[in-house]
Parts: structure tokens; sequence; C-alpha cells
């Protein structure tokens, strides 16, 4: 392992052979990735943006190529025993994204199998991206004569943006059913398929003829082919959690935690280990700083906008439970906002009941939490997001902190009634007015800008509270009501036992009963036990 004061982190590298040669940290997959290309010749995997799939991609670049000399050292050496090379035809769709029309769409495929149609050539009758792929295979597999490896990365990129388009979307999808029909129809010259992206399109409506497309997305056996497992984040880490642990004048252990719930709580299949953001956790240690780094290009707009249609209740997404089809469903073929949640790394697996086959889903941890939060605070309550936290959210948790109940909710009544709301929400103010959503909405925002101190919808066995703060000495469980008294709420925190799990810990319990007030648009009052 090499020194920590020479350690290189692969932050925006995503190449395998580049990051092999310069040296960088590299978490060793290549036993899940040799075991994957023996079990199945088609294979398509569903992860989050920036959770190396593209680096993922290039290790079997690699792997096919027979660049035995970059594995030396990992795991796939005591496996592999051939090291047969094919011919690898590695196409990123994502260079075909952003297009307007299906023409645009078109050519842009045409364009980003230039550098393999320079190598391989073509046939003057090729003008579809179909024909060219097609072409390609067909080339390849005479020139080498043995099969080919085909490799394709965020291959949904160009459908992403007209996910909400009625007219765009069949379009570009027939576009991309023409060009990855040859995968099919060519399947004998095929050694090996991998497709991979962030959503899950059926295979009726993309891959219209692959009907032997192994979907691992949800494969116990490969949920940690993708991101940092616990076991990898302790082992080959441990120099790098000393090192921020110094940075931050804290133990290593105490540097675990807070990176634990900062980056990790992802799960992929039904029994799955806890995995780490990859990308956040590398920029972290290159940067020195536990910092939001996942949402640095801000949160999608495509997700916002299903969000948006399908009348998401955001409220409910700290903790839902659902059958398996409810989120890991075809997108095109979505009721709900819940799969493009799941499959997009915004809500992730929690648990499974083996006896009822359902999930628990909710929030990964807490940099998705706040960078969530403050894309959605513009488009469900109107406020701008960074305003918030560095003004009320910061006034009202020193308040919490001081066990002030009293400075805490007057913050909280006069943050509300005087929310700088962004251009054009204030007309919506009246549509809204009476929808007890609204304010509900509004309060789960506000508390989740609070990051680590704030959980929303937390199960108990008397039923759901609305929200729980946990400061160092003190611990507040909070009611709300819209449609009621401040009394009933705290009635229902009393006779429904919301406190109860709280009481054995080492923390003073504060139990507190909000009603809001529809003419003022902020808190009415509010009762403290």
């Amino acid at each position: 392992m090499m020194e920590m004061n020479a350690r290189r982190y692969p932050v925006g590298i995503q190449t395998f052979e580049r990051l092999r040669k310069e040296n960088y940290l590299y978490i060793d997959k290549t036993d899940l990735v040799w075991k994957m290309t023996k079990e199945s010749p088609f294979v398509f995997l569903s992860r989050p943006r920036r959770f190396g799939k593209s680096l993922l991609t290039t290790t079997l670049d690699s792997y096919f190529k027979g660049k035995k000399e970059l594995f030396e050292g990992l795991k796939i050496m005591d496996l592999e025993k051939e090291w047969e090379s094919y011919p690898v035809l590695h196409l990123d769709v994502s260079e075909a994204k952003n297009k307007l029309t299906s023409a645009e769409l078109q050519r842009a495929l045409c364009m980003m199998m230039k550098p393999l149609l320079k190598e391989y050539g073509r046939d003057e009758d090729e003008s579809s991206p179909g024909d060219l792929l097609r072409g390609l295979i067909h080339r390849a597999y005479a020139r080498a004569g043995k099969q080919v490896a085909v490799i394709i990365d965020e291959y949904d990129a160009p459908l992403l943006d007209v996910l909400h388009e009625e007219t765009q979307l069949p379009e570009f999808r027939r576009v991309m059913q023409e060009f990855y029909q040859p995968l099919k129809a060519n399947e004998a010259m095929i050694r090996f398929c991998f497709i991979t992206g962030i959503t899950k399109f059926s295979q009726l409506s993309i891959f219209s003829t692959i009907n032997n497309l192994t979907n691992i997305s949800m494969d116990a056996k490969y949920a940690a082919i993708c991101g940092i497992t616990e076991d990898e984040f302790a082992h080959d880490m441990a120099p790098d959690i000393a090192m921020l642990a110094e940075e931050y004048e804290c133990t290593p252990e105490e540097m675990r935690e807070k990176l634990k719930k900062q980056y990790d709580g992802y799960r992929f299949a039904k029994v799955s280990p806890d995995i780490y953001n990859p990308f956040s956790l590398l920029k972290c240690f290159n940067q020195k700083e536990v910092a939001n780094y996942w949402f640095e290009s801000g949160t999608p707009t495509f997700l916002i906008r299903q969000m948006r249609h399908f009348r998401t209740d955001i409220t409910t997404m700290d903790y839902l439970e659902e059958p398996s089809d409810a989120f890991d469903r075809p997108t095109e073929a979505m009721e709900t906002a819940l799969p493009l949640l799941y499959q997009s790394g915004y809500i992730t697996i929690k648990g499974y009941d083996r006896e009822s086959d359902i999930y628990t889903l909710g929030i990964p941890n807490n940099e998705v939490r706040l960078g969530f939060t403050r894309g959605l605070l513009p488009v469900y309550v109107g406020v701008d997001g960074p305003n918030v936290q560095k003004g009320f959210a910061l006034k009202f948790w020193q308040a919490l902190k001081k066990s002030d109940i009293d400075l805490a909710m007057q913050e909280m009544k006069a943050f509300l009634a005087g929310i700088p709301y962004v251009e054009g929400f204030k007309e919506k103010l009246k549509e809204v007015k009476n929808y007890e959503g609204f304010y509900e909405y509004t309060f789960w925002l506000i508390f989740n800008m609070l990051n680590v101190y704030a959980r929303t919808q937390v199960k108990c066995a008397g039923g759901r509270i609305d929200v729980v703060v946990q400061m160092p000495d003190t611990t507040y469980v909070f009611e709300l009501k819209v449609n009621g008294t401040a009394q009933e709420a705290l009635d229902q925190i009393n006779s429904k036992g919301y406190a109860l799990p709280y009481q054995s810990e080492n923390r003073k319990v504060v139990k507190v009963g909000v009603a809001f007030d529809r003419e003022t648009m902020t808190v009415g009052e509010y009762l403290v036990g």
C-alpha cells in the first residue's frame, strides 16, 4: 500500500488503465468483474450517477483486451488463467445526450462511433446508428476471427431529459431501439455485452429484441460491484480516515462515524452490505473536508420534473414500505416518481422483510438529504435553499442546542411569516393556502436543512413521529397539526408513546405540539410537554 502522504485519489478519473498505471487508489472489484463475465453473455446494471459505472466499463475494456499487466496484484489474478484478448466495442452514449430532435440524436450516435469506424471501417450503405453498430460487430469479428465484447456506458443518457415529453420520448425511444437492435441479431458474434446506466427501461421499449439480457441491478452477488463497502472502507481506507481525523482533531473512530453518516447507507439488494458513495468519499479525502460533493451539479431537472408531474409526497421519503415492483419497475411504466428516485440514488433500500416480501426505503445519508432538500425547496415551497440554511436553520439549531425551545419556535414563526419566496411563487400561495401538504412540506424541508440533526416520519410502536431532532443533551419530539390544535398534537405524542423510545437514552426528552395558522401561514401556537 502507498505511503499516506503519497496517496492519490482518482477524483474525476474513470479509466482503469490510467488509474493503474499512474498508481491511484483502487478498490479491488475484479473478482466480481470476473464472475459477472462468466455467468451471462448479456448483462444490464443500473446504478446512480457518480457511482463508478464508467470505471467498471473501462475495467471490462482492459480485461477483454487481455491487458494482464494492469491486473497484477488484484483478486482476478487468482481466477483468470487464459487472458485471451477480444476486439472491444466500447461506447459512451452520454455523448448523445441533450439533443432536441430525433435527427440530432441519430447524428450524435453516429459521431459517437467515429473512432471505431476509423479503426474498423464502414460500408457505403450504412447510414443509421443501428446499421453502423451492426457493421462494426461484423468487421471486428471478421478481422479478429473471434467474438466481440460490446460495452455500453450511460445507455439511457439521451432519454433522461425527455422523460416528461409525450412527443419526443417515443421518437427518441425508436432511435435507441434501432441502435440497440443489432446486439440480439448478432448474438453469435458477441462474447460478452455489458450495458449500464441510471434508469431501467423495459426490454420491450428499448432492447426490444434482447430477450436474454440479465439484469443484475438487484442481484445480491453484485450488490457491491460499484461503490465502497463498509469492509473496504475500514480496511483499504484506514490511512485516509486517520489523516482526516487528524485534520479535524478527532479520533479515527469519530471520523469513521462522521463519514458513515455523510456518505454511507446505500443498499442495492435484499441482502446487501451498506455501500458508500465512492465519488463523494474519494473527493472528501482528496479535499480533506467532509462536505456535500454529490450535488455539485445540482439536483437533476428530469427528476424534479417527474416529482412535480406525479405530485410526490416528499414527507414520506424517509420511510416507505413497498414491494419491489413499485420501485424496480421500467422507467416508462412509472405511475409514481418512486422508480426514478430509487434508480437515481435519492432513496435506497434500508431493509427487507422476507415474510411479506416488502422493502423499506429511505434517504441514504446526510449528503443526499441536504442536497436533495436544497433542490426541492424552490419547487415545493418557493424558497431559496442556501439562504434558509445559513439564515434560519442555523439560528433554529443554535436555539435548540441551548435548550431554548421558546426561542427556536419564535425563529420558526418569524421565518415562516417572512419567507422570501422565489420569483413567481407568490401567485401559487393562493392555490395552496388551504392545502395541508404545503405546511407539511415546508416544515419537512426546513428541518431537513438541519441535515445531521433531524429525522422525519420516524416509525415507532405507536405510529410515525413527524419530526425527531437530537441534540447533544436533548431529544425533541415534534407533532405537527394543520387541522387541529397544539394541545391535540401534544396529546397524540403522549397517547401513542412517541417519546418512549428516547427516554432510555442519556438525554432529556422534550415533547412539542405545533399547530399552523392558515391565515398567517406560520406557526399559530405550540405547547411543550
